[in-house]
């Protein structure tokens, strides 16, 4: 009984790591290369609401012929809030890379403590990134003294 256990929960790993793995590439389906870089070095970004924000994306043609692609980012959220980028078309010969750039805002109505996704966007695809905006308050309180007689 204990080996089925250990068997069924070890298998249970295996299929959760292989997963977030496929979640988190950054090859898509159609085995172009993407390469996303935002500041700070982790993958949650700060933000409070109106904020602005960077996205810069690297892009790989790994095919064998010069290729062109509508390109798009977008920020999906969990709760009421969304950003999209501006489109761009890009043009790459075979084995060359380049790097878009997109910026924006996080939205006013942004709910405090949400998070949304960045996601890239090409002709029919779209590809999750590992990388997250998390809103913070705009406001805070700080107790900065008391006093008691």
């Amino acid at each position: 009984m204990r080996k089925v256990h250990y068997l069924t929960v070890s298998i249970l790993i295996i299929a959760m790591t292989a997963t977030l793995f496929i979640m988190l590439s950054t090859t898509t389906s159609t085995g172009a290369v993407l390469n996303v870089q935002c500041d700070p070095e982790s993958n949650v970004v700060d933000k409070m609401q109106g904020e602005a924000f960077k996205v810069k994306v690297t892009f790989k043609n790994t095919g064998n012929a010069t290729g062109t692609w509508d390109v798009n980012v977008a920020f999906e959220g969990e709760s009421n809030w969304n950003w999209k980028g501006t489109p761009q078309t890009l043009v790459l010969k075979p084995s060359k890379t380049t790097i878009l750039t997109w910026t924006g805002n996080v939205p006013e109505e942004a709910k405090v403590d949400s998070t949304a996704r960045l996601v890239v966007y090409f002709d029919d695809e779209s590809a999750p990134q590992n990388w997250w905006i998390n809103v913070l308050p705009s406001a805070e309180l700080k107790i900065v003294g008391s006093e008691v007689s």
